[in-house]
């Protein structure tokens, strides 16, 4: 299968790929999830153009001032065909002292393990880019995304305030030094 030129990291089913404005349908409907609402926020993204400048002002920006971001995950299909399912990546925060693993998937693409896959793809990346340590947040109600974090290695912390007025997430940290 031919390599994307945006392409970051591959694993046996799955491409992950810097984002453009041209996946903006992908992050229009995951933004738009009631999952997505529910456990990572409502980010109030309505329109394809919308979608379009909230990766320009995200993943893009992010990727050029950081040199990592968040990624387009695509399950690879066979006769060339990449089928986008959700993303998966790295994220700044300013209120996070670490650098933070982030996913989403489409409903549809849920319970496959695409999200652990890409998560661990996402984990050794971090190490080439030399991170010391990697933090994860999430809400205390996702079971899912706290067992998933789990099985990466990473260890609870306490919870922490992310954003101003919204209940305080879990957060989770793995030092990427020890987790081999």
């Amino acid at each position: 299968m031919k390599q994307h030129p945006a392409e970051v990291l591959r694993t046996d089913r799955l491409r992950l790929r810097l984002a453009e404005p041209g996946d903006a349908a992908l992050f229009l409907a995951l933004f738009n999830d009631p999952d997505f609402i529910a456990h990572i926020g409502d980010r109030g993204v309505r329109t394809l153009e919308a979608a379009a400048k909230s990766i320009e002002d995200g993943p893009v920006a992010m990727q050029r001032a950081r040199g990592h971001s968040m990624y387009l995950v695509e399950r690879l299909a066979q006769g060339g065909e990449a089928v986008p399912v959700g993303v998966s990546g790295l994220v700044k925060r300013d209120a996070l002292e670490d650098v933070d693993l982030g996913y989403a998937f489409l409903p549809r693409h849920r319970g496959q393990g695409y999200a652990f896959e890409a998560a661990r793809a996402v984990v050794a990346h971090a190490r080439t880019l030399g991170l010391a340590r990697l933090a994860a947040i999430t809400t205390a109600g996702n079971a899912a995304s706290i067992a998933l974090l789990l099985r990466l290695g990473m260890r609870f912390v306490g919870t922490r305030a992310v954003v101003a007025g919204e209940p305080e997430l879990n957060l989770y940290r793995i030092d990427l030094a020890e987790a081999r």
